[in-house]
């Protein structure tokens, strides 16, 4: 039996992040994965993979449609897809040796396997050969999540297919049938059209991304449109048949509308699902909530001592930051220290080009919620330094109390979006105000002068520049 301070269950954003931070505390430390290589859903077969073939595709389209009003003069590009994936793998396996050495410099214990609670501080790890006892003061579960399915259309890895299978495709699609234009979709939906697939996206929500601000969602589809991709929202999917190597797809669109979509693959990306499968945890006695997550107390804390859980297993945005950040903070508290962590600013992205990023409350939260508020926008096509980069599409958005002033949220729709939302973060964190960060220099010209000019419309309806 391996005896260890901390057993942290997934090697994911979460896991590997609270196993190092509680390593740097000075506890010794096991980190079990069943899977072969560690970094989790991101680093191996989500935001890592997707992020590297986001980048490549934009460069082919910019190279397609931008280069020539800059005076660079190219012949038509192709397309080489097998080296794109192949530099989309060699980016994962480079990212996933990082890991292995942050684990091996902080001396954590790896034990790969499926880890099953036998009681509080007692888990049995299988890896198909043999079985390892591992005994621990303190658990934290962070087993992540898995795909969520939809009934009437289920997988077969082939033609009806998850993010997964969808960043590892041969060849790029003729015709790509996404269901949901959440983030998911929108984000690899994104790729294959930059790349020459048609693209229909069918929503059952009445706007894309709806967990986000609507002012995004309405800008995102008029975006989306310039790709040619299709988006049908208030429609639900039916069915989906293969035949063959294409896909019909059958839904009910507003007013009953039949909608018919024919493809080569249907990807379906209508979110994930909390992973506690195979954890034994109600032979703690530990129940489940509706979303099948693991409740717990804002220490991290589940109903049984010494049985912790973070990230996409418990309540909130199922993102890897927000996974690290509860991380370190559980581990901090059974540190015994006082960390920091705040769930109502955990920024959302969505890497589209323009990109999508929020954090804090949207207008239509603040409508619900009957509070008081002040808004302040500013276009990119009002910024200098967009200009100057053909990068005018898009806005910052500030909102702001109406007495007090002070920042509830922040929404952008932009070039570099997902890069400048941190200075939103710091902002809120502090409980800065709308006028402070219109004070605040910003180095000229560049895209965060939209925050400033947003926030000075905000606080009193003087930006200087629109």
């Amino acid at each position: 039996m391996k005896t260890v301070d901390v057993a942290v269950i997934g090697a994911g954003p979460g896991g590997y992040v609270t196993a190092v931070r509680a390593a740097q505390l000075g506890f010794s430390v096991a980190l079990i994965e069943k899977e072969k290589t560690l970094g989790g859903t991101c680093l191996n077969w989500g935001c890592i993979p997707s992020k590297a073939l986001l980048d490549s595709s934009e460069l082919f389209h910019q190279a397609q449609h931008q280069f020539e009003v800059h005076g660079i003069q190219v012949s038509k590009p192709k397309i080489d897809f097998k080296q794109m994936m192949t530099r989309k793998e060699d980016v994962v396996s480079s990212t996933v040796k990082g890991i292995d050495y942050l684990v091996k410099k902080n001396k954590i214990t790896k034990i790969s396997g499926t880890a099953q609670f036998q009681d509080a501080n007692t888990l049995v790890v299988t890896n198909g050969k043999e079985e390892e006892r591992v005994q621990a003061t303190h658990i934290i579960v962070a087993t992540g999540s898995d795909v969520a399915s939809l009934p009437s259309v289920p997988f077969d890895g082939k033609r009806i297919i998850s993010s997964r299978e969808a960043l590892e495709l041969k060849k790029v699609p003729e015709h790509m049938i996404v269901i949901g234009g959440g983030v998911i979709g929108v984000e690899i939906g994104s790729v294959y059209a930059r790349l020459g697939a048609k693209v229909s996206v069918v929503e059952y929500m009445p706007r894309l991304i709806p967990t986000m601000d609507e002012e995004l969602g309405r800008q995102l589809a008029k975006s989306l449109k310039k790709l040619n991709i299709s988006t049908y929202v208030n429609t639900k999917v039916e069915s989906a048949t293969v035949n063959k190597n294409k896909v019909k797809v059958l839904a009910t669109g507003p007013q009953e509308k039949a909608l018919e979509l024919e493809g080569d693959y249907v990807l379906v990306a209508i979110g994930r699902r909390a992973y506690t499968d195979g954890l034994g945890l109600d032979k703690l006695g530990i129940e489940l909530d509706q979303q099948g997550r693991i409740p717990v107390n804002d220490k991290f804390e589940s109903s049984v001592k010494g049985v912790y859980a973070i990230g996409d297993v418990i309540q909130g945005p199922m993102l890897a930051h927000k996974a690290s950040e509860e991380g370190v903070a559980c581990i901090e508290y059974i540190a015994g220290q006082h960390p920091h962590y705040d769930p109502n600013l955990v920024p959302g992205v969505v890497y589209t080009w323009p990109e999508i990023a929020s954090v804090g409350p949207s207008e239509e939260d603040l409508k619900r919620d009957g509070r008081a508020y002040k808004k302040g926008s500013f276009p990119f096509k009002a910024s200098g330094r967009a200009r100057a980069s053909e990068e005018s599409e898009g806005f910052v958005k500030v909102l702001a109390d109406e007495k007090t002033d002070e920042i509830l949220g922040v929404h952008m729709f932009g070039p570099r979006a997902a890069d400048m939302i941190s200075e939103a973060v710091v902002a809120m964190t502090y409980r800065a105000s709308a006028e402070d960060i219109g004070m605040m220099m910003h180095a000229h010209p560049t895209f965060t002068e939209a925050i400033k000019e947003a926030a000075l419309m905000a606080t009193d309806k003087r930006p200087i520049h629109i």
